[in-house]
């Protein structure tokens, strides 16, 4: 690792998919992420790339679907609102299996909402946000470092499974300025691409890059073929971290903003004589099932699920708890966070219920 550097976390993200050979930056501008874009345009350039604001969230998503069948590494960053106007782009994406990486800095909604942090496009983002039976690689930092070290990992991800892969974080990390570490690689090797429109010489078969099946046998192949990389991405992908569980009687689940939020709250509620852990997804999808398999293990029966929406990874948690054992949530929206005494206050609502 390099020296430390104080920098702004949309400024950080930027850096680092710099670093790691992105090439190609279409965008448009939006709060809370417009330093990325910002950022692109000075510094790619200089690194003989190419960046371009877009008249549209919906040309930008369509930008880097032609970047990346051509060969380039390629990004673009957005917050919620504009997300949505890519959702249509991104199954094009999904069906054409074209590694790209997106950035949500996502805000409070529905509609324009405000510029406040959030965590409400959990849903969009793991279940699919446009049509078809497709999935995104969603990483969830936590910390300004994180974003650096999950960006570089997005690009990697994105060749190694051709699938496009987001990054979802908020309006909170996206502002917010800690001291980040750059790996002394300037960046990691693109992988060779044969499947690329690079154009054809007579020196290999000719590509074509299409989302369009109109024989059903056809399309279902695709299809197939789909699930079985999302098997596979599912078997080796998934990232969390715990804290705390050997002794704790309730587990805290959260991630990003939320988790450190959580961490604050896990260390002032054991002062006062709680027994509190901490999950951590790193992923959303693929969401880690083995720390609630290992939580239950341990005896824990009792999991509080704490993010800034009203209810959409619990939802996940539950799945996985399946009855055995009791799952709480607790959620402030639009803008609002949930504080350290007011997750503890709800610990102890979950723990003076007794036992399922």
């Amino acid at each position: 690792m390099g020296n430390r550097i104080l920098m702004k976390g949309n400024e950080a993200i930027a850096e680092a998919a710099i670093r790691a050979g992105c090439r190609f930056f279409a965008g448009y501008p939006i709060t809370p992420q417009n330093e990325i874009p910002e950022y692109m345009s000075r510094r790619l350039p200089e690194v003989g790339g190419t960046f371009v604001q877009a008249e549209s969230e919906v040309s930008a998503i369509n930008m880097l679907y032609g970047a990346s069948g051509a060969g380039a590494r390629v990004m673009t960053s957005s917050s919620s609102p504009g997300i949505s106007l890519m959702q249509e782009g991104i199954s094009y994406l999904a069906a054409t299996e074209l590694p790209a990486v997106i950035v949500n800095m996502v805000r409070g909604g529905p509609g324009l909402g405000g510029i406040q942090a959030a965590q409400s496009d959990y849903f969009q983002a793991t279940k699919g946000g446009g049509h078809g039976d497709y999935h995104l690689i969603v990483l969830l930092p936590a910390s300004i470092q994180e974003m650096v070290n999950l960006t570089r990992l997005a690009f990697d991800l994105a060749d190694r499974y051709r699938n496009a892969v987001m990054v979802l974080a908020d309006a909170v990390l996206g502002q917010a300025m800690e001291p980040v570490s750059f790996v002394d690689e300037p960046f990691t090797e693109k992988p060779f691409r044969p499947w690329a429109t690079t154009g054809w010489k007579g020196d290999r078969p000719r590509n074509v890059i299409n989302s369009l099946y109109l024989e059903p046998e056809e399309l279902e192949k695709l299809n197939l073929r789909l699930q079985k990389k999302y098997a596979e991405i599912s078997a080796r992908e998934k990232r969390w971290e715990t804290v705390n569980l050997s002794d704790a009687e309730v587990a805290l689940v959260a991630y990003g903003t939320t988790a450190r939020i959580c961490r604050n709250a896990m260390e002032k509620g054991r002062a006062e004589g709680l027994e509190i852990g901490l999950i951590r997804p790193i992923t959303a999808w693929p969401f880690p099932e083995q720390p609630f398999e290992e939580a239950l293990a341990l005896g824990i029966k009792k999991f509080l699920v704490v993010e800034m929406n009203y209810g959409q990874m619990v939802e996940d948690v539950c799945l996985v708890i399946n009855g055995r054992g009791e799952v709480a949530f607790f959620g402030r929206a639009g803008g609002m966070m949930p504080t350290p005494a007011a997750i503890v206050q709800e610990v102890r609502k979950l723990i003076g219920r007794g036992n399922c």
